[in-house]
């Protein structure tokens, strides 16, 4: 009988990455944006910070991601249950690191959570677009 699991987690390579690619298509689209990728159980593993943003935008990524990561939802889901909960709406708000603001992605391979994603400066919808956007390039998702 074995006392431990096999937990999968990102490999460096893919963070980063994950990362150039949520850049490149910020600067396509003219937004200026910081990525954070993180393992499951929310450590950094990457970060990027574009020219001219603010430092605490880096720290909003990187509570997105590991929002994304620990909760294994996008940060617009979670978004989406607390308005439908006063209740989860009240717990969440007095739990540190945790962010509902749009920008927050699960890192899924083969139905594995393997990271999570935050990126953070443009609108929420763009930053999430960023992250769909890279996740696509190595065939991963955040469903």
């Amino acid at each position: 009988m074995s006392h431990s699991i096999t937990i999968r987690s990102i490999a460096l390579a893919a963070a980063d990455h994950l990362a150039s690619e949520a850049l490149a298509h910020a600067e396509r689209k003219g937004w200026k944006v910081v990525v954070a990728i993180v393992d499951p159980a929310g450590s950094l593993v990457a970060f990027r910070r574009m020219d001219g943003v603010s430092p605490v935008t880096g720290e909003i990524a990187m509570d997105k991601a590991y929002t994304s990561a620990t909760l294994r939802r996008s940060t617009k889901a979670l978004a989406e249950r607390m308005t439908a909960s006063a209740d989860m709406t009240m717990g969440m708000a007095n739990r540190p690191r945790l962010m509902a603001w749009q920008g927050g992605l699960p890192v899924i391979e083969d139905g594995h959570i393997i990271g999570g994603m935050g990126i953070s400066g443009a609108a929420g919808h763009e930053d999430a677009e960023c992250g769909e956007v890279a996740l696509a390039s190595l065939g991963l998702t955040s469903v």
